[in-house]
């Protein structure tokens, strides 16, 4: 069987630089009807525990570590027994949310996470963090992008820790280079393709996006 894509929208607060934000998230479940991971568990572990209907839990994969992203995270690991993943240049902002619980494992550019006999290939695309990072599943020809990249531009780079250059750098040469079919789902919002974006990559240079 493959690999099928669960979806479940969770709402809460973002906190950086001194700011708040209300904000709904993404959470993206990639399994079958045994085993599955979490991609960016956020705000609410127990609807996330009860979307996965009682599969075995294979890891919490964390996109980047704003709190939004992994607040649930300690949560729903200590719920399932999981181990959380995370791109260590991530860590500083991960401890500024979960300075008592570290992750379990880091995730390294290139590395491959396989779950229900589909392969996850990790892309390292720092700009909105220094340790984003979107995960290709070109069996499911889709590309989880976290923060990274949305229907109709980059992330936002405005805060602590983010750079716009980067993250230019990071779509061009990481995403944009995907087959333009290819899915997009991201941490917030609707979905869009690689091919519907990648036309507008000079528009969000020019515009400082």
């Amino acid at each position: 069987m493959t690999a099928r894509i669960d979806h479940l929208v969770t709402s809460g607060t973002f906190v950086l630089d001194g700011g708040e934000w209300d904000v709904d998230n993404n959470v993206w479940i990639v399994g079958d009807d045994t085993e599955a991971i979490v991609i960016d568990a956020a705000h609410d572990a127990a609807a996330i525990e009860a979307a996965l209907g009682g599969r075995t839990l294979r890891a919490i994969v964390c996109t980047h570590a704003h709190n939004d992203h992994i607040d649930a995270a300690p949560a729903l690991a200590a719920a399932t027994g999981a181990p959380i993943l995370l791109h260590p240049d991530d860590l500083p902002l991960w401890l500024k949310t979960h300075p008592e619980h570290t992750p379990d494992g880091a995730l390294t550019d290139s590395q491959e996470l396989t779950v229900a006999g589909t392969t996850l290939t990790v892309l390292h695309t720092p700009g909105h963090a220094p340790g984003a990072v979107c995960l290709y599943a070109p069996e499911l020809g889709t590309v989880f992008t976290g923060d990274t990249l949305f229907q109709g531009g980059p992330g936002a780079t405005g805060r602590s820790f983010s750079s716009f250059p980067t993250i230019i750098d990071s779509i061009r040469d990481r995403l944009l280079t995907l087959p333009g079919d290819t899915k997009v789902r991201t941490g917030h919002g609707d979905p869009t393709t690689i091919g519907a974006e990648a036309p507008q990559l000079d528009e969000w240079i020019k515009r400082g996006h």
